[in-house]
């Protein structure tokens, strides 16, 4: 049985110019010609063709290719080792390039394309990727973990540092209502707890007021959570809570 050069161009996803050239080359000559003189390709002229595509898949220039092919002394097995070979160095090549594009997307997604000594300046002796596995797997398939992830997929170390000091600022403004010793549940605590929800929409993720109060309540429950408030003001923890809390009663009542 044999093909037109149509045909296989059709079946190998090449272009007929290029089946031309490689005949031009002696690379791949038909086997027979029809009584028009049209080029007609046997089963194992296809069969060659594989091989030449499969070289070229690998960037073997042509004439080195038409020299691994037309070496009398080789041997079929051999070749076919030579082929599994090649192609296994490529897939681990291939795999180490997706791992290597995978750590970037996941970097940029999290804010990790800052530099040590930027990370360092925009937030302190904290290191946002910590506790990135564990947010991953309690949170990875949540609304709030994809918009967080998409929102901050392009911020830049000023965008970080902007978010920074302002979430500092209210975290500030409610340790100074507590040292006042204004009550949790006043307006001016609730309202710091309002902005404090608002900032985490607004940078992060859409958080409801349910939502929030279950971070006010985590707060106070994982003690590093808990830690990071006591460095602010000692009891800040248990007072944002109540505050995140209060303001929750107060907004959906």
């Amino acid at each position: 049985m044999s093909y037109s050069v149509g045909q296989v161009a059709g079946y190998a996803g090449v272009t007929v110019r290029t089946l031309h050239h490689y005949d031009g080359i002696g690379l791949l000559a038909p086997s027979e010609r029809s009584h028009a003189g049209h080029r007609r390709y046997s089963d194992a002229d296809l069969d060659r063709l594989q091989q030449i595509l499969f070289y070229r898949e690998l960037g073997f220039p042509l004439e080195e290719v038409a020299a691994l092919l037309d070496d009398p002394a080789a041997d079929p097995r051999a070749h076919l080792r030579r082929r599994h070979e090649l192609l296994t160095a490529r897939i681990e090549k291939l795999q180490k390039m997706a791992a290597a594009v995978e750590h970037a997307m996941e970097a940029r997604a999290m804010g990790i394309d800052l530099t040590p000594e930027e990370k360092f300046e925009v937030f302190g002796d904290h290191d946002p990727d910590q506790y990135e596995d564990e947010v991953r797997e309690r949170w990875g398939g949540t609304d709030a973990y994809r918009q967080s992830r998409e929102r901050t997929s392009s911020y830049t170390k000023e965008d970080w540092k902007r978010a920074t000091e302002e979430f500092d600022a209210i975290h500030r403004r409610m340790a100074d209502l507590m040292a006042a010793g204004t009550p949790a549940d006043s307006e001016a605590a609730t309202d710091t707890a309002e902005e404090h929800r608002l900032f985490i929409t607004r940078s992060y993720y859409d958080c409801s007021h349910e939502m929030h109060s279950c971070l006010g309540e985590m707060y106070v429950s994982d003690p590093r959570f808990t830690a990071t408030y006591e460095k602010i003001r000692p009891g800040l923890a248990v007072y944002l809570r109540d505050a995140i809390k209060a303001n929750e009663a107060r907004r959906t009542s």
